[in-house]
């Protein structure tokens, strides 16, 4: 018997006239080869799960979680919640980090998260099973939040108001940059448990780097130490070659801006105290709807096998958009501001998402360029999101502010994944949502006020002004 022949009495047949990928006849079913008889002709009650294990493709990759750990038929569902788990990690992180580094520091918070990522995602690989392989996972993610916010903000800190677009731009390309290379490296490495050594390895690298960073002079200052605030200034003149700043710069200098600083400190307190009902402004509100951003964005990356058979060129795409998108902000910033360009590209992005559902999957290249440029979208969206948000909070309350906003964000990562789960029972559930979301949310960002041009405010006095 041929391999289709023995396929054809041995296996059942999908919805998709294929063969089934999670059942077996119990019995050969002879009568098949007939070809008078349908396929369709047997009974359920003839058919068993599959109890003998599964054979994988191996030609994209030798290894996977999924093959580890038989992820498939009635355990398919703990891949995407595996991913869910991994963003979970990251919303309570980006909590927890935003506290600890207005109170600690942005430095220190660096510092100790890049060495928590080496250590925890290096052990994934040497996880027994799934149970544990998504608990270090989890508590890698939980590190990787503090990584993302720390250095955002010391960046954001330490950038003149004129160029911070910019820096957040140059910021956002390396990131997309990574995610290419991330293509180039998974196309090397065809077994996960190396391609995972080989993207935490890195990290120890970046913790004793990171010993070298200057500390946020502004945040030393609000917090009342102007003497280490300039020592940090004058480390960073030198670097940057202004000599004369070491005659310049002088304690009288920093002690004038302590004046605004020790308000800050007092009204620090005073804000803790009411910071649930600080909440309720308007800028906390309608930028909680950064869940709608991260909510499409991660569901739509993380699904990338439903949009070709050649992952690995769609994560190069996807980060070749990613940069020139991201790329273009300060033009977009300058001409047209925040507001308008963050509502336009996020709304702009889920037109592209709905506009794949009513493209037929016969057309796939035409698929991948409508999800890749609703990808560009997000980039840009996501950049000047990191520019705005920084722009709307006090330096004393900065971090913790921006780690609620994270955590809103994060929430929509978790969800993504998870509404991804129904594309089985409800296939057009998942895109819908991914296109309404964006589109629907753009709207609340319109009456948010235009900071453009404007310095980062230290107090509440200056964030009212």
């Amino acid at each position: 018997l041929s391999l289709k022949d023995l396929l054809t009495v041995s296996i059942p047949t999908d919805p998709q006239q294929g063969p089934s990928h999670c059942r077996r006849f119990r019995h050969p079913q002879w009568h098949l080869l007939d070809p008078n008889v349908t396929a369709t002709n047997w009974s359920k009650e003839a058919t068993e799960p599959c109890v003998d294990g599964w054979v994988y493709d191996s030609s994209t990759f030798t290894s996977t979680v999924v093959t580890q750990w038989d992820l498939v038929c009635h355990s398919q569902h703990l891949k995407p919640m595996g991913q869910s788990i991994y963003m979970v990690g990251i919303l309570l992180g980006s909590t927890v980090w935003g506290l600890l580094s207005d109170r600690f520091g942005r430095k220190p918070t660096l510092i100790w998260c890049c060495l928590h990522v080496a250590v925890t995602s290096t052990l994934t690989i040497f996880a027994p099973n799934f149970l544990i392989y998504c608990g270090l996972r989890f508590v890698s993610a939980f590190a990787v939040a503090g990584i993302v916010m720390t250095s955002t903000m010391l960046l954001v800190e330490w950038t003149p108001t004129p160029k911070r677009a910019v820096s957040m731009t140059i910021l956002g390309c390396f990131l997309s940059l990574g995610q290419m290379g991330l293509g180039g490296l998974a196309f090397a490495l065809r077994d996960w448990r190396t391609l995972q050594l080989a993207v935490s390895v890195p990290f120890f690298a970046t913790f004793l780097a990171n010993w070298w960073l200057p500390e946020s002079a502004r945040w030393l200052i609000i917090m009342g130490k102007p003497d280490k605030g300039l020592q940090e200034l004058k480390k960073v003149a030198r670097i940057n070659g202004q000599k004369e700043a070491k005659k310049t710069l002088t304690i009288e200098i920093v002690l004038k801006r302590l004046q605004f600083s020790r308000q800050a400190f007092f009204t620090r307190k005073v804000v803790r105290n009411n910071f649930a009902l600080w909440l309720l402004r308007d800028p906390i509100l309608a930028l909680s709807f950064r869940f709608s951003v991260t909510f499409s964005y991660y569901g739509l990356v993380l699904d990338l096998q439903n949009l070709g058979s050649d992952i690995f060129l769609l994560q190069v795409l996807f980060g070749a958009v990613d940069f020139l998108g991201r790329a273009t902000t300060p033009f977009l910033l300058k001409f047209f501001g925040h507001r308008i360009t963050i509502a336009s590209s996020q709304s702009t992005a889920g037109f592209f998402i709905l506009a794949n559902v009513l493209v037929p999957r016969d057309f796939q290249s035409m698929r991948v360029v409508f999800a890749v440029l609703g990808k560009g979208c997000f980039g840009v969206t996501l950049t000047c999101l990191t520019v705005y948000r920084t722009e709307l909070f006090p330096t004393s309350l900065r971090m913790t502010a921006d780690g609620l906003l994270q955590a809103a964000g994060r929430l929509g990562a978790v969800m993504g994944p998870l509404i991804g789960m129904t594309r089985q029972a409800l296939p057009l559930l998942p895109p819908l949502s991914y296109g309404i979301a964006p589109i629907a949310s753009s709207f609340l960002l319109l009456p948010l006020p235009e900071t453009k041009g404007l310095p980062l405010p230290d107090t509440m006095q200056s964030l009212e002004n």
